[in-house]
């Protein structure tokens, strides 16, 4: 059990133990650029909230997934309204420990209706307890000055109140950082000082950890197309790269902002575009690097990570026919932790 001192707080009705970090932080559409003026994490300590083992089922799961689109159900093509309520009702079926959402979460952040919508349609997570991790979109920053847009999510999400980037340890062995891809994580800015200390002062007994974003640091590049891997999530890929020769977790990157299914090992990092959350499913040529080679299309689906040991059993759960409500296992791949990897290699030398 973690002994940090801190503050418990009700995430979802989920009791968590909320630890200020010790590092402080000085402090929107598909082509906008970044938002480096407007910040409201600039001083403050960063955000990291603790779920004991005990509190945590056997085995743990993990759920990940992003661009819902909540908004009016008659603002149509904005999202696939059956095929996100039944990802909704899916994942309240599934009841993991923890639920990343990588942002697009509302169609509009200026439009409060939207929250309310979301309110309402995941009223079933609220019942089943669940503990939602949410990461910012480029819809969140939609039809409103940056502070307004930053106000309705914190209205929403009251106990990240300030922070727009933040983290969760899971356990002993998991962890999640969320962050701003509206922000800079370019070198030397706040954001991406804050991770490098974060991923530095990762405690020894930590395997795996998550990162969830909107924006992709690495996909499918589309000629022509402008919501491809730009320079400032490029820089975390860098960044991870460096970190991962060095750091004793092995780190799964889980984006949106495309709205279909992408997976990539890269440098030892596993990249993954889940954007099949309701928005309008987007039509890809997929590159060599691209592990991910069925030719299904929409893909409204979930990524499902269960801890079995030392290693993540991951699975795509597809939306095979959103007016059936049919489901498909349609990808499956394994993330070995770093010490099941050494283990392995003692055992061939």
């Amino acid at each position: 059990m973690l002994r940090s001192p801190g503050k418990v707080l009700q995430v979802l009705g989920i009791a968590i133990l909320l630890v200020p970090c010790a590092i402080k932080s000085p402090g929107q559409s598909n082509s906008s650029p970044i938002n480096t003026r407007g910040s409201a994490q600039t001083s403050k300590p960063g955000l990291t909230f603790v779920v004991r083992d005990t509190d945590l089922q056997t085995p743990v799961t993990v759920i990940a997934y992003g661009d819902m689109r909540f908004t009016n159900p008659s603002a149509l093509p904005a999202a696939n309204v059956t095929a996100r309520r039944a990802l909704v009702a899916r994942i309240a079926q599934e009841r993991p420990d923890a639920l990343l959402l990588n942002g697009d979460l509302t169609m509009h952040g200026g439009d409060q209706a939207d929250y309310a919508i979301y309110q309402t349609e995941t009223k079933a997570w609220r019942d089943a307890h669940l503990r939602i991790f949410p990461a910012l979109g480029n819809h969140e920053f939609a039809n409103c000055a940056v502070q307004q847009c930053l106000q309705n999510w914190w209205n929403t999400f009251p106990e990240l109140k300030g922070h727009r980037w933040y983290s969760a340890q899971l356990g002993t062995k998991l962890y999640v950082i969320a962050l701003d891809s509206n922000d800079s994580l370019l070198p030397g800015s706040p954001q991406q000082r804050w991770l490098e200390a974060k991923i530095d002062s990762l405690p020894n007994t930590v395997e795996f950890v998550w990162i969830t974003m909107h924006h992709e640091p690495v996909g499918d590049v589309q000629v022509g197309a402008d919501d491809n891997p730009r320079p400032n999530e490029m820089a975390l890929a860098d960044l991870l790269k460096r970190k991962n020769l060095k750091s004793k977790a092995r780190f799964v990157v889980v984006a949106g902002h495309i709205h279909n299914y992408e997976r990539f090992e890269q440098d030892g990092v596993v990249y993954l575009v889940s954007g099949g959350g309701g928005a309008p499913q987007q039509t890809i040529a997929r590159v060599p690097t691209d592990l991910y080679r069925a030719n299904s299309y929409p893909n409204f689906h979930y990524l499902k990570f269960v801890v079995q040991g030392d290693e993540l059993d991951a699975t795509m759960c597809r939306l095979a026919d959103p007016d059936s409500f049919v489901w498909e296992v349609k990808d499956t791949f394994k993330v070995q932790a770093k010490t099941n990897t050494s283990a392995k290699s003692a055992k061939t030398d």
